[in-house]
């Protein structure tokens, strides 16, 4: 047979669909339904464990940093201005016409304030600056207090510590207890215990700016018609000059040091019996500051 003559084959492949591999595009997509799935959840815990305010700042943390609400050109290459009539291509040189940004209107809560600032009256400004002191010496009074119970070496002296708030200022009274001195017998030096609180007590004034008035009290003889002995005047001036010492080596400003005085036996702490331990004690005072009011200019 020649090779003419021979049967010409074709062979077809035929693709079956349906068994082959399909690739990984599945695996992307299901990626990112899950990823924003894991984002809705979140932002659904978030939604619910946040307060307004909190809400509040988080929309302003995506919210747009600026906006122009016109199509100017201030912030491009002309920066708001624009070119004079001679052009680009005078022979002169180009003139330059600069359009100056009106200035912010006042913020209305600023102008509020300074309106009412005006035309408050001396009354109202006592007011307002009595009420801030009261706030600044009950916060320093509750920070005393706490650094009282926070401290072991001071938690045993809490009771010989007493805070209050009288008509010159928010006083704080070292005491004595009986078997507690703050002080050696008929001596001026202040023992450990002393010491230990009047740090402490320099720790919480150092943070207001109000001037400081030291007093040193004695106690009088049980039984004794006099409410003082002539040594007692100059003890408890010296008892007070020390616990002024102690306060500025502590950080208390010298400038804020108003008086140091001594009173012996004659403001006793408990007048039924001018005898008690407890009036031997130092009472310093943070004094009411008197407001700066502007003088009358008027003729």
């Amino acid at each position: 047979m020649s090779l003419s003559d021979r049967p010409i084959l074709i062979k077809k492949v035929k693709k079956v669909a349906g068994h082959g591999h399909h690739g990984g595009a599945w695996k992307v997509a299901y990626a990112d339904f899950v990823t924003a799935m894991m984002a809705f959840f979140l932002l659904m815990w978030l939604i619910n464990t946040t307060d307004p305010e909190q809400k509040r700042g988080i929309a302003e943390y995506f919210a747009p940093a600026s906006i122009s609400t016109t199509t100017s050109g201030s912030g491009g290459i002309l920066g708001g201005t624009s070119l004079g009539d001679d052009g680009s291509k005078s022979s002169g040189s180009m003139s330059v016409i600069t359009q100056m940004a009106p200035e912010a209107p006042e913020a209305p809560d600023q102008a509020g304030q300074n309106s009412n600032l005006a035309a408050a009256s001396e009354d109202q400004l006592r007011e307002e600056i009595a009420r801030r002191e009261a706030s600044d010496f009950a916060s320093a009074a509750e920070s005393l207090r706490q650094a009282m119970q926070s401290m072991p070496e001071l938690a045993e002296l809490s009771k010989q510590l007493i805070i209050d708030q009288t008509p010159e200022g928010l006083r704080i009274q070292i005491v004595d207890q009986e078997g507690r001195s703050m002080f050696e017998e008929d001596s001026a030096r202040p023992n450990a215990r002393a010491q230990i609180l009047l740090r402490a007590v320099a720790r919480i004034i150092t943070a207001l700016p109000n001037r400081i008035s030291i007093t040193g009290h004695t106690s009088s003889v049980a039984g004794s018609n006099r409410a003082s002995a002539p040594a007692d005047w100059s003890l408890s001036a010296r008892r007070a000059d020390a616990a002024r010492l102690i306060l500025e080596g502590a950080g208390v400003d010298v400038d804020r040091i108003y008086s140091v005085n001594g009173k012996a036996g004659s403001d006793p702490l408990y007048p039924d019996d001018p005898s008690l331990a407890g009036n031997r004690r130092i009472s310093i005072i943070l004094l009411r500051e008197a407001p700066v009011l502007p003088s009358d200019t008027s003729l």
